[in-house]
């Protein structure tokens, strides 16, 4: 059998801009597909931020302000259980990255990830002064998540957890940060995430172990277009133009989109050649 794994990728060729057009960019590729072949002993799946935020009901303030944790809620039963089933059968490594939290510390994944990284670094940071406080203030209450949402925001973040459909098994690595992620990959011998989760904008992009933190030590980061959801905003909401902006930014600065279907398939392929 191959140690390869072949897969159908989608990629955007941002090349070349032709500047006898009214907007030059038109002249770009665009998306393309092709396919290509990753190791399966050096790629692993992130499952990133797999939330059950609870319900509309308990939690309405949080609902308000995020959208898009009923489309999270819909991928972790309808799109999740297959892939991660899939990936558990697989040479693939299957990783989770939490938000910093208590919802993950008695898990074994966790507790491995921590011997490995060693003991956290922190970053300093800044003394705030009455003005900022006044300014961050003001994005509270204004910008993101809203005076009124507040309470619901804090007392849903209080009760977090795994959504059932992704929550880590056996000794599957668990992350809280970008140096417990990069120690699992360095054990495993990882150099390709592909990241599935939420939201692909936001949290798989910037957040501790997101794409930003890994890309910079090195791993090509790549993901799923039907198991990521985006934050989109009132212009964006109804085309998800935010999501299919966020898949544009990985393909081009980070690593490749694969469809959860062909991913499936190609691992199929690959356990049965």
């Amino acid at each position: 059998m191959s140690s390869r794994l072949r897969v159908p990728t989608q990629f955007y060729q941002q090349f070349d801009a032709d500047y006898s057009r009214a907007v030059p960019a038109e002249g770009y590729g665009g998306w393309q597909t092709a396919e290509i072949e990753i190791d399966p002993q050096r790629t692993a799946l992130v499952v990133m931020h797999a939330w059950d935020c609870g319900t509309t009901e308990e939690y309405p303030g949080w609902f308000r302000c995020c959208a898009e944790i009923p489309e999270t809620y819909r991928v972790c039963r309808d799109v999740l259980p297959g892939l991660l089933d899939a990936v558990r059968k697989s040479p693939i490594a299957l990783f989770h990255v939490v938000a910093k939290a208590g919802y993950y510390q008695t898990y074994p994944g966790y507790q491995r990830a921590v011997a490995l990284a060693g003991p956290p670094v922190t970053a300093p940071t800044i003394t705030p002064d009455p003005t900022y406080e006044k300014l961050q203030q003001f994005r509270n209450d204004r910008v993101f998540v809203g005076t009124h949402n507040q309470a619901d925001v804090a007392r849903g973040w209080a009760r977090v957890r795994f959504a059932p459909p992704a929550e880590p098994r056996g000794e599957e690595g668990i992350a809280e940060n970008a140096d417990q992620l990069f120690a699992l990959c360095q054990g495993a011998g990882v150099n390709h995430l592909i990241y599935v989760g939420f939201n692909l904008d936001w949290c798989l992009l910037m957040s501790p172990g997101g794409m930003i933190d890994m890309s910079r030590r090195g791993l090509i980061c790549s993901t799923l277009r039907q198991a990521v959801t985006a934050v989109e905003n009132k212009e964006t909401a109804r085309g998800n133009l935010a999501k299919e902006i966020g898949l544009w930014r990985v393909s081009v600065g980070f690593g490749f989109v694969f469809d959860v279907t062909d991913f499936v398939r190609a691992i199929h392929d690959h356990a049965n050649h």
